[in-house]
């Protein structure tokens, strides 16, 4: 690879991976602050609750963000897109951590909070998907898994850091402290590290790919519409993946401190110390996996987890409830080794079950829907049904049952590992193979049928 090439790339893998390792540290943050976020904007007995309602309100406005966020990125471009997402995540995560309290400005106080939380749920339905896209279509051919990769180890980094940083500030301060007002402080370390991303993205170019599409003439000026008449198979068969990816991932990167806590005894500052661990080594394997699927494929390596997610989550929920903490670490690696599997290569995955001309659209939608729907309810249903019934291993036939639907989403999926993504038809798709006997795909006629002409 061209030494500029490589500079390029290394430019598309920090602005992708930073900006969304900005989310999942404000995602992260605003759980373990949450019950000092309840006492300043919410008093009385609901102000957890409402805390965690306006968290999962947020999850509302992400399907609303990739509706309209995906669309204008096949429109316009990627990196304009990666821009406005970055500035929309930022200032409004800022500002939660300068926000008056409910003892200065009444019932306006929480009202700001969650109009806050709507700008970040709306801007996160456009983050992911166009970071993903991006990397997908920046990444060579035969290196898109790794480089993917990194994406999640930006979502895996986030998160660590937001537990590390409220963990070591609890240490410090004590709950007194936090209460006083020290919870503010990783609310105001998202203004560097957005900064940091901002500078990153805009020295971005747009991608091959979609700069090929554009002087061809092949993006399209209605993506929502051709989305749906052409792609609904692929939007359904992702959103059949993301209900395990998701669930998963929820339950490791933040209910798993909840469990820990609530259902194993472990302090809050244990719990999430083994969380930080836990982490830790998904960070160390999650390249290597990356670069693994590259060689044996995407497929071997979602058909191992999502099995492995059927096969082994209720006797790794089980090792979590055994005596001594080796047992309990073992469990804990169990489900976080199947869930870092899953994360390696998704990034890789998903764009390119979509032709470029709708590839952002069907990601940021199809993607944002089933995390509204499975992924910001994770800790919420866990946490009920646990208090309602008393059975604490609940959350392992969870599990199961989101591998079952993600174990049939994978394997609709096409193998697109080495194959290139920057045409007009998905890898592997029956529209590829039209193409490569000599047809071109040229859009829908009213009736929603593709029309294609000889190209021979």
């Amino acid at each position: 690879m061209p030494p500029e090439d490589k500079r390029t790339l290394k430019r598309a893998i920090g602005g992708s991976a930073l900006g969304n390792a900005v989310e999942w540290f404000d995602y992260g943050v605003y759980s373990y602050v949450s019950v000092y976020i309840a006492n300043a904007f919410f008093p009385g007995e609901w102000g957890v609750a409402l805390t965690f309602a306006f968290l999962a309100l947020s999850f509302v406005f992400r399907p609303l963000g990739g509706f309209v966020l995906g669309p204008l990125g096949d429109k316009i471009g990627r990196q304009h897109v990666m821009v406005l997402t970055i500035i929309m995540m930022t200032i409004p995560t800022t500002l939660i951590g300068i926000l008056p309290t409910y003892a200065t400005l009444g019932a306006f106080a929480p009202i700001l909070l969650l109009l806050c939380r709507m700008v970040q749920g709306f801007s996160t339905g456009g983050e992911y998907g166009g970071a993903a896209v991006y990397m997908a279509e920046s990444s060579p051919d035969r290196r898109r898994g790794f480089c993917g990769s990194f994406l999640e180890l930006g979502t895996v980094a986030g998160t660590a850091s937001a537990a590390l940083v409220c963990t070591i500030l609890l240490v410090l301060v004590g709950s007194d402290g936090m209460d006083a007002g020290w919870w503010r402080l990783p609310f105001l370390l998202t203004l560097p590290l957005g900064a940091i991303a901002l500078w990153l993205r805009m020295k971005l170019d747009e991608p091959e790919a979609f700069s090929e599409a554009t002087s061809r003439q092949k993006t399209t000026r209605k993506p929502f519409r051709d989305l749906f008449r052409g792609y609904s198979k692929q939007i359904t068969m992702l959103m059949a993946f993301v209900v395990l990816l998701n669930i998963g991932q929820y339950m490791v990167l933040t209910y798993m401190p909840t469990y820990l806590a609530d259902t194993l005894g472990h302090s809050e500052v244990e719990s999430n110390f083994m969380l930080i661990g836990l982490l830790a080594a998904m960070m160390v394997v999650i390249t290597p996996l990356g670069r693994l699927t590259d060689s044996i494929g995407r497929k071997p390596v979602l058909y191992t987890s999502a099995i492995g997610f059927i096969l082994l989550s209720v006797p790794a929920f089980m090792l979590m409830h055994a005596e001594g903490p080796g047992w309990q670490i073992l469990g804990l690696g169990i489900i976080a080794l199947l869930q870092v599997m899953l994360q390696s290569c998704v990034s890789a995955t998903l764009p390119a079950i979509f032709p470029t001309q709708v590839r952002f659209s069907g990601f940021a939608i199809g993607y944002n829907i089933s995390t509204a729907i499975f992924g910001g309810t994770t800790a919420a249903v866990n946490t009920f049904v646990i208090k309602q019934t008393g059975f604490d291993l609940f959350p392992a036939f969870y599990l199961v049952a989101a591998g079952i639907i993600g174990l049939i989403g994978i394997h609709f999926f096409n193998e697109t590992a080495g194959r290139p993504i920057n045409g007009d038809t998905p890898p592997g798709s029956e529209d590829e193979e039209l193409a490569e006997m000599g047809y071109e795909l040229i859009g829908f006629n009213d009736n929603g049928v593709g029309e294609e002409k000889a190209t021979m």
